[in-house]
C-alpha cells in the first residue's frame, strides 16, 4: 500500500517514498491511478527526471497532447512543454513567463481537453512562484441547490484567444485555426470517476451560452469568487525535485508572481482522456 500525506483541506496528497524514475510495475501504476482519482492532486518529492522518463511516466495515465504553442516544446520530446521566463539565443524558452498567471484550466478551449497534467520543477527562484489549485468538485457539491438548478444543462464559451489577450499576447492565425472558441458544459461529469465538477475559469470562460449578457456576467463572477474560497484551495510552495500530477477535469490552477531576475523552468506533460470519453459532458 502506497503511503500518503494529505495536502489540502478537501483534496491533494503527497505520495511518500515513490521514485518516478524507477520502472513502474502494473500494480504500482494502478495504485497511483487510484490515488489520483481519489485525491485529484498528487505530489512526488525529490524526483530526478530526464525528459524521456517524464514522458514515459505520464503515458501511464493516457495519451499525451502536443501543445499548440510549438515554439515552447522540447526539441527532443515534443510532449514536454517548457514553462519558463528564461531566454536563449534572444527568444523565450518557455510559455507563461509573466509574473503571474491567473486561474485557468489547461486546454479547456479544446474539443478534447486535457484530463491531467504533470509538472516537474527544474529551475526555481529562491522564493515566489507558488502554484495554487482549486477543488472544483467540492466547490460544485457545496453550491446552493438553486444555483445548481440554474446551471443544469448550461454551457459556456471557452476562448484561448481571450486568455492570450489578457496577457497582451497575440494569437496567430494558425493558433486560431487549431483553437477556435468552443462551448463546454459548465458542470462537467468526470470522464473517469463520474463525479461532477464546475468546469469554468476566469482566464478562458467568456460567457454562458444563451443567457442575457448581464445575467451571464453576474453568474460567472459569482462562481469565480465561490470556487477560490480558502477551503477549496491548496497552495504549493515548490522545492527542487517536486513533481505535481493534477486532475485537469476537476481542478483549476494559477501561479503567484516571482522575481523575474531569477530563472524559473518547469517542464509539463499534458494527459488526454480516452477517445471514447473525450468530449466533456
Amino acid at each position: 500500500m502506497t503511503a500518503i500525506r494529505p495536502l489540502g483541506e478537501t483534496f491533494g496528497a503527497e505520495v511518500l517514498d515513490f521514485a518516478i524514475s524507477a520502472q513502474t510495475s502494473a500494480e504500482e501504476s494502478a495504485a497511483i491511478k487510484a490515488l489520483w482519482a481519489q485525491h485529484k492532486l498528487l505530489l512526488f518529492r525529490n524526483q530526478a527526471l530526464d525528459e524521456a522518463t517524464l514522458v514515459r511516466f505520464s503515458r501511464y495515465f493516457g495519451d499525451l497532447e502536443i501543445h499548440v504553442r510549438s515554439e515552447y516544446l522540447s526539441p527532443e520530446h515534443p510532449e514536454v512543454l517548457y514553462v519558463s521566463n528564461i531566454q536563449k539565443d534572444g527568444r523565450k524558452l518557455g510559455i507563461l513567463a509573466d509574473t503571474e498567471v491567473g486561474w485557468h484550466y489547461d486546454q479547456i478551449y479544446l474539443p478534447r481537453p486535457a484530463v491531467g497534467s504533470l509538472l516537474m520543477a527544474h529551475t526555481l527562484p529562491p522564493q515566489g512562484g507558488n502554484t495554487e489549485f482549486a477543488d472544483m468538485t467540492t466547490a460544485y457539491q457545496e453550491l446552493p441547490d438553486d444555483v445548481k438548478e440554474r446551471l443544469e444543462g448550461a454551457r459556456a464559451v471557452q476562448s484561448y484567444e481571450a486568455f492570450n489577450r489578457a496577457f497582451s499576447v497575440p494569437t496567430s492565425s494558425e493558433q486560431k485555426k487549431r483553437s477556435p472558441d468552443i462551448e463546454h458544459p459548465i458542470v462537467r461529469t468526470h470522464p473517469i470517476t463520474g463525479r461532477k465538477a464546475l468546469y469554468l475559469c476566469p482566464g478562458m470562460t467568456t460567457e454562458i451560452t444563451g443567457w442575457d449578457a448581464a445575467e451571464s456576467r453576474a453568474m460567472l463572477d459569482y462562481l469565480f469568487e465561490w470556487t477560490v474560497q480558502p477551503r477549496y484551495v491548496y497552495s504549493h510552495a515548490w522545492r527542487p525535485g517536486d513533481a505535481l500530477l493534477w486532475d485537469n477535469a476537476c481542478t483549476m490552477h494559477r501561479r503567484d508572481p516571482f522575481d523575474q531576475s531569477h530563472n524559473r523552468l518547469m517542464k509539463r506533460t499534458t494527459i488526454l482522456p480516452p477517445l471514447e470519453l473525450a468530449v466533456p459532458v
